[in-house]
């Protein structure tokens, strides 16, 4: 029997497959498709993921294929800013850059070649489930070899979707949609470049044109896409055709200076279940939650989602910890993708206005152009306790000679300790947990800055719970459990 069956390896499903093997685990990994999708999808990820992506050993490999990103410009239709969401191009909290541009196939291929070097992942792809039922020790999958038609039976212990917007593990599991009324359609297109145009800019770009709302990105290489909002007239079989689309681009480039790599029709949505877990049934990523891309916070939902699961089906698999752990997957992480689905929505208000009444109102608003920053929710009620640390990311240090703090104890809880409470922590933990001694600037300024000695820090890099003194390091390790330090 298989511990995890995985369905749908899009970026969320092999991050989390890879998570899960990497701590021993037997994992079942199907996807209906016979290869990787091989043309541009998401375009973004930041600096959160890349940790994430570190975590399991891709991060060194991704650095050649992504381009840091300064970040995104709101400008209305004379071209005068509305809103300025610029990042710094220096490394920041996270160990990474705040923001990268990425090419979706060539992430997943790289993931995918990661999660093969593990003998515990079973790969399967060109396969379909068909339906599941849930039983008293797992779940049997009814699966089909598309190849050969074949029907077969799988077990396991239990199932995640990861199968996307039209996912069939979300009927399964009966979940509950909250829409948050975004339902435009846009024309997304993807052009590679013939020569470089620095004119166009590194900065994402936001049209707020009633007119035609649209939005400039800037990929890696000679990529680039425009999203362009369909307005009245707009005839959805004539606008995806080459000579309307170049007709659309006019104003940003030629046919004769790029290649039209692909076209297609979005409709923006912005849903969140309700009831991400039944029983040994669980959904993750784009089954879980789906935003407009305005906040390019799309597959970066989904990572953090593998992120937060994986530690915590691998400790109930285990036997250390009951299967409540598995409800603060849910209570975590949705009020955390919520405020991005919202903010998003909130971002789409601003871009999506046409009528004139209300563009006014927008650009008198907006007088003095908004400094925007990304919203830094902590992660919902769970998991964790120490007030306003508890659920929310540790820094993670970058060493003089490159190497960083994640990678002293690899995805798995951890202590944090200043040097004052260092003989406390090993007196107490007697070497049944990573100890990070903190003697790196940034980590030494966080823990001053937040009157703490020592914080307890969970595999997916969350603080569990944090100590100002060394009674209260003792409370904290015997309240969450020196051995297995992972009960909510």
């Amino acid at each position: 029997m298989h511990d995890v069956a995985i369905i749908g390896l899009g970026p969320t499903g092999v991050t989390l497959a890879t998570l899960l093997a990497q701590q021993g685990l037997r994992v079942l990994a199907i996807d209906r498709e016979a290869g990787i999708y091989p043309l541009p999808r998401a375009v973004h990820f930041d600096g959160e993921c890349m940790r994430v992506f570190q975590s399991i050993g891709v991060a060194d490999a991704l650095k050649s294929q992504v381009r840091p990103s300064p970040g995104m410009k709101f400008i209305d239709s004379d071209g005068r800013l509305l809103i300025d969401w610029s990042r710094d191009l220096e490394v920041g909290p996270m160990g990474w850059y705040a923001s990268y541009r990425c090419h979706q196939p060539w992430l997943e291929q790289t993931l995918r070649q990661k999660l093969a070097e593990h003998a515990g992942a079973d790969i399967r792809v060109k396969h379909e489930m068909l339906d599941c039922t849930v039983a008293s020790d797992g779940v049997d999958l009814r699966i089909k070899d598309l190849s050969t038609g074949k029907a077969l039976q799988e077990k396991a212990r239990y199932v995640v979707g990861c199968d996307g917007a039209r996912s069939i593990m979300r009927g399964l599991t009966g979940a509950r949609m909250d829409d948050l009324q975004q339902h435009e359609q846009w024309i997304v297109v993807d052009i590679v470049l013939n020569h470089e145009r620095p004119d166009l800019g590194d900065y994402s770009i936001q049209y707020c044109d009633p007119s035609r709302p649209g939005t400039y990105v800037r990929g890696v290489g000679m990529r680039r896409r425009w999203e362009l909002m369909l307005v009245p007239g707009d005839d959805p079989a004539i606008i995806t055709q080459p000579e309307s689309i170049w007709k659309l681009l006019s104003r940003w480039v030629s046919p004769q200076e790029a290649t039209l790599e692909r076209p297609a029709l979005y409709t923006f949505r912005a849903v969140v279940a309700r009831g991400w877990r039944k029983g040994r049934l669980l959904l993750a990523g784009d089954a879980a939650h789906l935003t407009p891309p305005f906040m390019g916070q799309g597959m970066c939902a989904g990572i953090r989602d593998a992120s937060n699961l994986a530690w915590k089906l691998a400790a109930v698999i285990r036997g250390e910890a009951g299967e409540d752990l598995l409800n603060t997957y849910e209570s975590e992480r949705e009020p955390h993708v919520r405020e991005f689905v919202s903010t998003a929505v909130r971002l789409g208000h601003i871009i999506q206005t046409t009528d004139p009444d209300v563009v006014r109102r927008r650009d008198k608003e907006f007088a003095q152009p908004e400094l925007f920053s990304t919203p830094q929710p902590s992660l919902g009620p769970g998991a964790h306790v120490g007030g306003a640390l508890g659920g929310r990311m540790i820094p993670q240090a970058v060493r003089a000679d490159g190497s960083r703090t994640d990678d002293d104890t690899g995805y798995a809880y951890s202590l944090f300790v200043s040097p004052v409470a260092l003989g406390a922590a090993k007196a107490l933990i007697k070497n049944r947990l990573p100890i990070v001694a903190v003697t790196e600037t940034s980590l030494t300024n966080w823990m001053e800055a937040s009157g703490i000695v020592a914080a307890l820090v969970r595999p997916d890099r969350y603080v569990a719970g944090v100590a100002a003194t060394d009674r209260e390091l003792e409370q904290l390790l015997q309240t969450r459990g020196a051995d297995s330090p992972i009960c909510a």
